[in-house]
């Protein structure tokens, strides 16, 4: 089972659209997505919360959470968002990829579904080239 990490400062907004997002459209038995923050947050944002919602994704039962060393040493994959060098040291066998997205915190609903439609359509190519997609 191939581990992906989605990762941002709060851990509330992008790194829990992607990985809302990767497990909706991955096989499950192929891999697998997780989220984590440098700085996690109290709560998943209101606004990324009614984005989700709109596109029959429920994510109010995700906590932000820490990102820690020994959590990138399980993953293949580790997707950075805003973080930068606040990540952990990253294993020599981690692909690392940085998605330069705005952070939707505090802005408006329109602007959040651009947002969460960008981590969409990054997902589904990061699940294409790696062939994690249903046949």
């Amino acid at each position: 089972m191939t581990l992906v990490i989605f990762a941002c400062v709060h851990n509330a907004g992008r790194s829990q659209m992607a990985a809302a997002w990767f497990n909706a459209l991955v096989v499950p038995e192929r891999a697998t997505a997780m989220s984590a923050g440098t700085e996690p947050g109290t709560r998943v944002h209101p606004e990324v919360l009614e984005a989700m919602n709109e596109v029959g994704i429920d994510v109010s039962g995700a906590k932000p959470k820490l990102l820690t060393a020994p959590m990138v040493g399980e993953a293949r994959h580790l997707i950075t968002m805003g973080c930068g060098d606040a990540c952990p040291i990253i294993p020599h066998w981690v692909v690392r990829d940085d998605w330069p997205l705005e952070d939707p915190k505090g802005k408006p609903i329109a602007r959040v579904r651009m947002i969460r439609d960008e981590i969409r359509t990054r997902v589904e190519k990061l699940i294409a080239e790696n062939d994690w997609k249903p046949k």
